[in-house]
């Protein structure tokens, strides 16, 4: 690997390394706001995390919950918040519905409310279309002591109340329905902006949301299992950026060895090996037979080849003798001392390897004339 390549590399694994050291630093430190929308995790616009800790600022014990109302019921002696939930079960709200039956307060809404239908018949109808952004209240309720305006994005409005009571709204639409069901109360909220992060501290926004958990030092449990935050052990426990992270480092400390380290095996030859020529073999093999202790009988299936050869490029009928033999190799161009050694009784290695040049310079010349 070139320097220019090493380099590289390096240098995209040292970014790599800084941008997940950021992020370790942002998770360690809280960085910058964020958050699933109405989590009590959240620190982002849309998140639940001031008005968590605005409950427990005045006395309410606060738990965030990471199962589901069927693994685990609620305690009717509390309060569950169940806000802008992607999605809940017929089971789960089967579930909440014995848990506000039972005397539980259910602060419940937001976008995809109707599972809202299995706890209340029939449930009020939400229509994003209706921009409730300033609500008062329209009808008298114990949550609406001391609230004279609250505020809201405008994501939608209760167009029908069904079974509940409007009691926070305009002349359009309501913002707040409640109901009660069995000893417990149900508190419908069409839009939940108003108790997220970004509007808590507007107009009476705080006043009402202080209400709706009901008395002082009533427990509120957020539901986080709906906002992703299942319950989880082992390695589904680690957070799904910390799993980022890690890969991200495993990435980086490869990138570094393979950019630092050696490469493998000998480096690539620039152009691919040919075999040897075959006049080098055939010496080769001349030399091995020259060095036997019966050279002539060693060599005589080598001196067979050589005439066979002189016979037909010289079109010599077979059994030809040796002074035509002889003749015709030196009209070929053999040298004198390799003709000798195709035609004597080879008694020294000097002939042997001779022999084996005669076979080659005929065959190489015969390869040449038929390509």
């Amino acid at each position: 690997m070139s320097r220019g390549w090493r380099l590289g590399i390096a240098i995209v694994a040292g970014v790599i390394v800084f941008d997940l050291a950021l992020k370790a630093l942002q998770d360690f430190t809280g960085g910058t706001p964020g958050g699933r929308t109405s989590s009590s995790y959240a620190t982002a616009a849309g998140g639940l995390r001031a008005y968590a800790e605005l409950l427990a600022r005045e006395g309410h014990p606060i738990s965030r919950v990471r199962t589901y109302p069927h693994e685990a019921a609620p305690d009717p002696a509390g309060t569950v918040v169940v806000l802008d939930p992607p999605l809940v079960t017929r089971t789960d709200a089967l579930a909440l519905r014995r848990f506000v039956a039972a005397g539980g307060r259910l602060i419940a809404g937001g976008v995809g409310s109707g599972w809202l239908r299995t706890i209340l018949v029939p449930a009020p109808s939400r229509d994003p279309r209706e921009k409730v952004a300033i609500a008062t209240p329209i009808a008298p309720a114990a949550e609406l002591a001391g609230v004279a305006r609250v505020r809201a994005r405008g994501l939608g409005g209760w167009a029908s109340a069904g079974a509940a009571l409007p009691v926070l709204g305009n002349d359009r639409a309501a913002l707040v329905d409640v109901a009660t069901i069995g000893r417990g109360r149900l508190l419908l909220l069409a839009d939940p902006t108003l108790l997220q992060n970004g509007l808590l501290g507007a107009a009476d926004n705080a006043r009402l949301g202080l209400n709706l958990v009901g008395g002082s030092g009533r427990p509120v449990a957020f539901l986080e299992a709906y906002h992703g935050y299942g319950k989880a052990s082992g390695l589904r426990a680690i957070p799904f950026r910390w799993k980022l992270l890690l890969a991200g480092l495993v990435l980086a400390t490869l990138t570094y060895m393979v950019a630092r380290g050696r490469r493998l095996g000998p480096p690539e030859a620039a152009a691919r090996e040919l075999a040897p020529p075959r006049r080098v073999y055939v010496e080769s093999l001349a030399g091995t037979l020259g060095k036997a202790r019966r050279p002539g009988e060693a060599v005589a299936p080598l001196q067979r080849h050589v005439r066979e050869a002189v016979a037909e490029r010289a079109g010599l009928p077979p059994g030809a003798d040796d002074a035509t033999m002889r003749a015709a190799a030196a009209r070929l161009g053999v040298p004198g001392e390799e003709i000798d050694a195709m035609l004597m009784h080879a008694t020294s290695e000097a002939q042997v390897i001779a022999a084996g040049r005669a076979l080659a310079r005929l065959e190489g010349e015969r390869s040449g004339t038929r390509g």
